[in-house]
């Protein structure tokens, strides 16, 4: 089951990375990863199945940009307010 949801994290304060959990299930890792923009990697799994984009650089990621990505995925893009962890402390 796809649960999405946003994980950021921070140092001193600020965001140092985020990561958009596509699958909800700890026991699977990245197999392969690609870079599809600037700041944005997706991870596949095995079965060549999107795992998670990392946010490499958020503080220059665009909503708009990671919602292109989504939607290349066939998943249903951010709404604003779910992506503002990301400008909140950057």
């Amino acid at each position: 089951m796809r649960i999405p949801y946003l994980e950021v994290t921070y140092r001193k304060g600020r965001v140092l990375a985020a990561y958009y959990h596509v699958v909800a299930s700890a026991n699977r890792r990245a197999a392969r990863t690609r870079k599809v923009a600037p700041g944005l990697v997706v991870d596949y799994g095995r079965d060549g199945e999107a795992l998670g984009v990392e946010i490499t650089s958020p503080s220059v990621v665009t909503l708009t940009a990671l919602n292109r990505v989504l939607r290349s995925l066939g998943l249903d893009p951010l709404k604003a307010d779910e992506f503002k962890p990301l400008r909140a402390a950057s």
